[in-house]
């Protein structure tokens, strides 16, 4: 294989990187991940194309463990951490975008007090009440009437 081949078939292995993760992260976060890879445009463009490459197109496609599993292991250990609130709180509402039942968040938390320290689980269930919270408050929200409908009226 030629330099010029083997630069062009790692161009196109990194592209399927991408898409792969692109396509993970959108079934994971939805728009918030969407979000987050966005606001390093400006800043941290390659960051930004890592950030969707390795976790999501190597790592959280692999076969190993579902979405729901992998997301209950990232609440813990962005929990134990403790630095880290703004990532937890994009995968506690991941988790809840993949299955996991608010309970398990919280027993996850919880269980986090015995490893991390009761302060690292305070801190975890904070930003789970917010999570919550602003999923609950656009749960409420009512949907907007259709233009039409609001017009005849």
């Amino acid at each position: 294989m030629t330099q010029a081949q083997a630069a062009s078939q790692h161009r196109n292995d990194d592209n399927l990187r991408y898409e792969r993760g692109l396509a993970k992260l959108q079934q994971i976060d939805g728009e918030g991940g969407v979000k987050v890879v966005e606001s390093l445009a400006g800043i941290a463009p390659d960051f930004a194309r890592l950030l969707i490459e390795f976790p999501f197109g190597d790592i959280y496609s692999r076969p190993g463990l579902d979405l729901r599993s992998r997301e209950i292991a990232v609440v813990a250990a962005l929990t134990a951490m403790g630095n880290a609130a703004p990532q937890l709180k994009v995968h506690i509402q991941g988790a809840l975008n993949v299955g996991v039942t608010r309970t398990e968040i919280v027993e996850t938390l919880m269980q986090m007090a015995v490893y991390a320290g009761f302060p690292a689980a305070l801190n975890g269930l904070a930003a789970a009440r917010e999570v919550f919270a602003a999923d609950d408050e656009k749960s409420a929200r009512p949907l907007a009437e259709p233009r039409a409908f609001a017009e005849t009226a």
